[in-house]
């Protein structure tokens, strides 16, 4: 396989992508150009491990910029990561945020940035538009292929005590420029790497069949699909096949931006709450409860995926043999969730924004049959 090359569906975004390998090399220049004159460099300890930082901040320091270095983001980011992450961003006086890393490392920067901008707390801002100042440029490089979260105007950021997860989102917040570069995706470890590609392949599926679709958002659906599902299998069991990993990091990237012009489904709604009580890796919670979902929605004998597959469960066991390729359970009982929080699980389910634009209406006792399922 061939390295790929940005398809013209980009021109759609208002987040301007640069992708290729050694492509960090270039953030300092591109932020330059954006108007940075003091960074806030938003990041977790691994990338600092990685040493994926010190390129960062090496970048940005040949281009003239100071740069201040955050990396108290830790997965599924709380509020009391975001109010650490302001403090530091007003210690340093910036005027500009880069967040490196995987989904929790560009919430918490887009999170930052509300409350830098706007003031307040995240709660303020859960729901849409709700910031009423300009907010900081922020430019996002992901090191996983899965969240798409650079393709996204939301920040996903959890109450540390009721663990919700509040989706605060604002056209203001979206990414400035997405710097796409597999070469980081190289130290993805295995088990990142496996659950990063799941949660990619759930938003091509919740995006093909979402109420909220639209013609744009199935162009970015298509064309994620496109590259996730001919190039999952050698990503995932040879990671050192730079143009599959280039591949699916593009794919998770389109993905996103599938989000960001539609929404998901009764698969992330289940998955939310697992993560929130049982501390289940996201990208797992979901692919758990996806061949479920698919199934669910086709029960009635139409197939709102039909433009990944003619036939809805033959989708449902691909996805079931990408968590096999990805050596993921396929079950709650595998992963020791109670069988007794089932109800409690499907009545935080059904509290999820995601739930109402599930193809096929669901209610609590839906949801609750879906992770009967998922269990057995």
């Amino acid at each position: 396989m061939s390295m790929p090359s940005l398809p013209s569906v980009m021109s759609l975004s208002r987040t301007r992508v640069v992708f290729g390998p050694g492509v960090l090399d270039q953030l300092g220049g591109i932020a330059r150009s954006e108007g940075a004159t003091r960074v806030l460099l938003v990041t977790d300890p691994g990338l600092v491990k990685a040493g994926h930082v010190d390129r960062a901040v090496r970048s940005l320091s040949q281009a003239g910029l100071p740069v201040a270095v955050f990396d108290g983001t830790r997965e599924n980011p709380t509020t009391d990561h975001v109010d650490a992450g302001v403090a530091a961003a007003r210690r340093a006086n910036v005027d500009f945020l880069v967040g490196l890393g995987g989904g929790s490392a560009m919430d918490c920067a887009k999170g930052i940035n509300f409350l830098l901008s706007n003031g307040g707390q995240m709660k303020d801002y859960w729901g849409i538009g709700k910031a009423t100042k300009p907010m900081l440029p922020l430019i996002a490089v992901p090191t996983t292929a899965g969240t798409g979260s650079e393709a996204q105007s939301f920040a996903l950021i959890s109450d540390p005590v009721t663990h919700q997860k509040m989706a605060c989102g604002d056209p203001k917040a979206a990414v400035r420029v997405a710097i796409l570069d597999p070469d980081l995706t190289r130290t993805q470890p295995p088990r990142v790497l496996a659950a990063s590609a799941i949660d990619a392949v759930s938003h091509a599926v919740e995006t093909s069949a979402t109420t909220k679709r639209s013609e744009v958002s199935l162009t970015f659906t298509r064309e994620a699909w496109t590259r996730i599902e001919r190039s999952f299998e050698r990503a995932v069991q040879m990671p050192e096949d730079d143009a599959a990993r280039a591949d699916m990091l593009l794919g998770a990237h389109l993905a996103g931006a599938a989000i960001e012009h539609s929404m998901l489904g009764a698969a992330h709604a289940c998955a939310n709450p697992l993560t929130a009580r049982f501390g289940i890796t996201h990208g797992i919670a979901v692919g758990v409860m996806l061949p479920h979902v698919i199934r669910f929605n086709a029960a009635k004998g139409s197939n709102p995926y039909a433009m990944l597959s003619e036939s809805a469960e033959t989708l449902a066991r691909r996805t079931e043999r990408f968590l096999d390729v990805a050596a993921l359970p396929k079950s709650l009982n595998d992963l020791r969730v109670p069988a007794d929080s089932l109800d409690s699980l499907a009545t935080e389910a059904v509290r999820q924004w995601t739930a109402r634009f599930n193809p096929r209406p669901v209610n609590a006792a839906a949801l609750l049959a879906l992770y009967q399922e998922a269990f057995r």
